[in-house]
């Protein structure tokens, strides 16, 4: 007979908050909006989930706590009166990825799994990051293709580079 034991990982979510300069900070209890911006005045926080392309950003209140497992922007004031681009979508969502990506500690490929976004088709056809094609065909809100953000692929011969993130169309 032996001494068996097991260890069960176990994930804490987290509200996640992704600066203007790429810094992830997460919060494992809710915080209030007011308590992040303190630090950073002339900024606002938005909900991701909020965020859609075309629309105005809107800020959180102050009193409003953060919500465990969400992911949020704090922005500048400058672009809270400015419907949101596509351009402005994607460079979030790269920052997003790769804040992410570093803040794993773990070489889980879950955890380490890039942000896929859903592509509209007023997004169709578009140019974005390197000249690729972010979309095209469509129908509905979607066009049944999924943009993947933050993908690194480092190989053996890398020498220690580190790849920039590149914006991708895959077909589901």
């Amino acid at each position: 007979m032996g001494i068996c034991s097991s260890y069960e990982s176990v994930s804490v979510a987290t509200a996640k908050i992704i600066h203007q300069d790429g810094q992830l900070q997460e919060f494992s209890y809710p915080v209030r909006v007011s308590y992040v911006l303190q630090k950073h005045p002339s900024c606002f926080i938005c909900n991701s989930d909020e965020m859609d392309f075309g629309n105005y950003v809107s800020a959180l209140n102050g009193d409003e706590e953060l919500q465990l497992g969400h992911l949020y922007f704090v922005l500048p004031l400058s672009r809270l009166k400015q419907p949101i681009q596509a351009e402005d979508l994607a460079a979030l969502a790269v920052m997003a990825s790769s804040a992410l990506m570093k803040s794993s500690t773990t070489s889980n490929k879950k955890d380490n799994a890039p942000l896929v976004f859903s592509v509209t088709n007023q997004m169709k056809n578009m140019r974005v990051a390197n000249s690729n094609t972010v979309g095209s065909g469509g129908g509905g809100g979607g066009d049944g293709r999924a943009v993947v953000v933050g993908n690194k692929h480092k190989r053996a011969s890398s020498r220690g580079r580190d790849f920039t993130s590149n914006l991708n169309v895959i077909t589901e």
